[in-house]
């Protein structure tokens, strides 16, 4: 690599990703570069590739699970020192319209979205928002940092839940998010009830102490499973409209469905029967700033949660192409490039 300049993974249509060199960024006020370690390919990544985002603008530098330490720091950054071993928040909501003062910067229409409307870190180095960047604690391995991003997703869907500790739940979909899911649940105590139409995803969740519901289980036969169980909430962590219109055919009456997946396409639903059953029907995007990182990184600081235990394959960053079509076929649940030592 010639000096000045760095790898990045540019997307330059739907299918079309390279290494190519690029010079190496400045900081400008108030941002921080961050010489990347790892980098943990997301579902989302994964539907930038296959084209499932028209709206975007291509090239585009993608990735948005990242880890690195800070290389440079722009002016007027005061709370983070090169060196710093950090992750970057990748959605950067504004701060001033009517949803951010309601707390609710996850849904905010001005937010900034690094890595997808914005230059991401499929690269040696990235810049971010010092406020967007936190330093990860000793006490953490690097394993548990790379996947802190999404932990705090699913922390986040989690607790849009009524549900509680004690109470049964059900996972639909175990891919990083669902798995994570089901962990932190199983964690603080819920009973959860895993199922994805893939038996290795299910089984990976049974490792992490859910119970199975076998892949080939018909939606009457999970409808049945979930009643017995008494299941309170159902969590639809798959991103397909056959996985959502599942998850409210098998609901059990009285239930919450949350949805954390992120589906393009129609699902097929029936207002008489969700309306009949009470069902309730919630909705989860990402996280609260700063709240769900600040308490997904004490929670594994004080070795409450092993989040990294999800990863199930790493590659060289110059594998990208090959990694992203690996991802795409579903069947790991976690994905992560190491760019450096």
């Amino acid at each position: 690599m010639s000096e000045g300049y760095m790898r990045a993974g540019v997307l330059t249509a739907p299918g079309a990703i390279a290494i190519r060199q690029q010079t190496i960024p400045e900081p400008g006020p108030g941002e921080v570069r961050i010489r990347m370690k790892a980098v943990g390919i997301c579902g989302s990544d994964v539907s930038i590739f296959q084209g499932h985002r028209p709206d975007l603008l291509f090239p585009l530098v993608i990735g948005h699970e990242g880890l690195g330490y800070v290389d440079k720091t722009g002016e007027g950054v005061s709370q983070l020192q090169v060196g710093d071993r950090v992750v970057i928040e990748p959605n950067f909501p504004c701060g001033h319209c009517d949803f951010c003062w309601q707390g609710r910067g996850n849904i905010c229409p001005n937010k900034r979205i690094f890595g997808v409307r914005e230059t991401g870190c499929f690269a040696d180095y990235a810049l971010a928002p010092e406020h967007f960047v936190w330093r990860v604690p000793d006490a953490v391995s690097d394993d548990d940092a790379v996947v802190i991003e999404p932990t705090a997703v699913a922390l986040h869907t989690l607790f849009t839940s009524p549900a509680r500790p004690g109470d049964p739940v059900a996972v639909v979909g175990m891919g990083a998010i669902g798995l994570l899911v089901a962990y932190l649940a199983v964690r603080m105590g819920y009973k959860v009830l895993a199922y994805d139409r893939v038996q290795e995803k299910v089984d990976r969740a049974v490792e992490l102490g859910a119970v199975p519901v076998d892949a080939s289980t018909t939606t009457a036969q999970i409808a049945q499973i979930w009643k017995d169980a008494s299941v309170h909430t159902v969590f639809e962590c798959a991103g397909a409209a056959p996985a959502f219109t599942m998850a409210l055919e098998a609901a059990p009456r009285g239930s919450y469905v949350v949805v954390a997946g992120l589906a393009d396409g129609l699902s097929n639903l029936s207002e008489f029967s969700i309306t009949r059953q009470g069902i309730t029907i919630l909705t989860s995007i990402i996280y609260d700033h700063p709240v769900d990182f600040r308490r997904t990184i004490a929670l594994i600081e004080s070795g409450f949660l092993r989040p990294g235990q999800i990863i199930s394959a790493k590659e060289s960053f110059d594998r990208l192409p090959n990694a992203l079509e690996m991802a795409c076929r579903g069947q790991h649940a976690k994905i992560v490039l190491s760019l450096s030592s």
